[in-house]
């Protein structure tokens, strides 16, 4: 077998970066800025955590729809499957199926039965990100993996304790809900579907949901 060498030069250099580890760290210089970079950037723009979150949101394509509480909730739903005209709108969470089911809203079916034409999708969520605007969804979720990311419109239910400040708070909440059984797979979802691949012309719904919608309860 071959034996590379390694120049004098280029030892030396690695030599002085092992060196340079095994000492200690350098500080951080402002120790401050990241314990205090959520409570800032309320502070700075204005904004509370909801509004915040559905700025970022908006701007990404997203549409969000603030609900005083379920009653609603399940009207603005209601509205939404009306107004669309859809034939197909399944739900992949329990409660909120048995939710609609209980409010005589007979418009959603369970998504366990797979309907490949089913025209929307109506999910829960882990939580919600504010300053990114994005949603984390876990294959510990009912359907986690497949629901909010097969069918061309994507309904997100949230509730106002599910919203943190940034992704660090996120991970947190899931760790503090979990323990050490983490879910197998944690994705970050910003915004529908896009690409620009092709001939660097934003194409939105390729790979996944063209619209993305997130109901929250401020509850």
């Amino acid at each position: 077998m071959q034996t590379l060498k390694t120049s004098k030069a280029k030892e030396n250099i690695l030599s002085r970066i092992r060196k340079g580890l095994t000492g200690k760290p350098v500080a951080m210089p402002f120790p401050e800025a990241e314990k205090d970079a959520a409570s800032n950037l309320y502070a700075t723009s204005g904004l509370s955590i909801e509004e915040t979150f559905a700025n970022a949101f908006i701007t990404l394509g997203g549409k969000f729809v603030f609900c005083d509480n379920e009653k609603e909730l399940l009207e603005n739903i209601y509205n939404l499957y009306e107004s669309r005209g859809w034939k197909q709108l399944l739900c992949s969470d329990a409660r909120l199926l048995q939710l609609l089911h209980n409010n005589k809203l007979e418009i959603a079916n369970d998504a366990a039965v797979a309907i490949e034409t089913a025209d929307a999708c109506i999910t829960d969520c882990e939580t919600l990100v504010a300053r990114t605007g994005s949603i984390i969804f876990s294959s510990r979720q009912h359907m986690g993996r497949t629901a909010p990311v097969f069918y061309p419109v994507h309904i997100v239910i949230a509730y106002s304790s599910q919203i943190v400040p940034d992704i660090e708070q996120a991970l947190s909440m899931l760790k503090k809900k979990y323990g050490s059984e983490l879910p197998s797979m944690i994705n970050l979802n910003t915004g529908p579907s896009r690409t620009a691949d092709i001939e660097k012309t934003l194409v939105v719904g390729v790979h996944g949901p063209g619209e993305v919608f997130c109901f929250y309860i401020n509850a």
